[in-house]
């Protein structure tokens, strides 16, 4: 799916009610989404794969790409290598990326983390609670924050070649 730049309330509330219904199908209950144009980012704080809690808020300054992720999503597992690099190549620019997994087990996490060389930290949302926060709704979903903690782009799913877009998106972000 393309990615979204957050459209009129008319079509927001048409995407909600189809978030709604994927959400029932992804096992969440639906929720009001808590996405709006240029509203602040949900704060929350989630254990991380290496040990300590990390929080949204303190991210404060960079921006930030949200990307929530399963073991069992094999486009999760394709975007991966993707991901790894565009943390890499903004990581030095004030850029961050914080990978939520929802595996009710983290020891599935850890080991596909390991297996695939992930690089960005890898945050631990078992029960879901982050995920309904973001009202996600397709797996994976990629939330980009900017410098002032706001949500700027929301992208559902993944097809080969959103990284392109991904980077354009970041490199907007950077420059404001």
């Amino acid at each position: 799916m393309p990615s979204q730049r957050f459209p009129d309330p008319s079509r927001r509330q048409a995407l909600a009610l189809g978030a709604a219904g994927a959400a029932l199908a992804l096992g969440l209950p639906a929720a009001r989404a808590n996405i709006a144009p240029a509203a602040p980012a949900p704060d929350f704080t989630l254990k991380s794969l290496e040990g300590p809690n990390l929080r949204l808020q303190e991210q404060r300054g960079k921006v930030v790409l949200l990307n929530f992720w399963a073991t069992w999503c094999g486009p999760c597992r394709e975007e991966m290598p993707q991901l790894n690099k565009l943390y890499e190549k903004y990581r030095p620019s004030g850029f961050t990326l914080l990978g939520v997994n929802v595996d009710e087990d983290s020891r599935n996490a850890a080991g596909i983390a390991g297996q695939m060389g992930v690089k960005f930290p890898v945050l631990l949302d078992s029960d879901k609670r982050v995920a309904k926060l973001y009202d996600l709704s397709a797996m994976p979903s990629t939330v980009l924050i900017d410098r002032d903690g706001r949500v700027r782009f929301l992208h559902r799913g993944y097809r080969s070649g959103t990284e392109g877009t991904y980077d354009q998106q970041i490199r907007a972000l950077l420059k404001e």
